[in-house]
């Protein structure tokens, strides 16, 4: 069985957000294991469902998926590869459970932490054979 939950990051406080920004953040499916941390060998059996959408205040919403790239994780845009992608680091071994932090280097190269909002289950599927 995959479990896929769906997982709401708000900007975490920095310099410019003292109070962090609820309207900054990324809200993106993922399959999670019991542990919380992302599953790669669930999401290889269900990346079109990896979802992902990037809202930053007054910018156009953008659209893509979760990949697993050589390295580590990221968000893929509109099927692009190189720029418009972003990095997670060390999410491989990162616990997402609400409360926890994550950072994320956006497009402009820069780092910025990510507090988990929320994170709930959105979808029970059977594994393939």
């Amino acid at each position: 069985m995959i479990h896929l939950s769906k997982i709401r990051l708000e900007l975490a406080r920095m310099e410019n957000f003292p109070l962090g920004s609820s309207i900054r953040g990324y809200v993106f499916t993922a399959p999670l294991t019991e542990g919380g941390q992302i599953d790669p060998l669930s999401w290889q059996s269900v990346p079109e469902k990896c979802t992902v959408i990037r809202i930053w205040g007054d910018e156009p919403v953008r659209h893509g998926l979760l990949r697993f790239v050589g390295s580590g994780w990221r968000f893929d845009y509109e099927g692009l590869s190189g720029q418009g992608n972003q990095p997670f680091f060390q999410l491989d071994d990162q616990v997402i459970a609400r409360g926890y932090h994550v950072t994320i280097t956006d497009n402009d190269g820069i780092k910025r932490p990510f507090r988990v909002a929320s994170v709930e289950c959105v979808h029970n599927l059977e594994r393939a054979a």
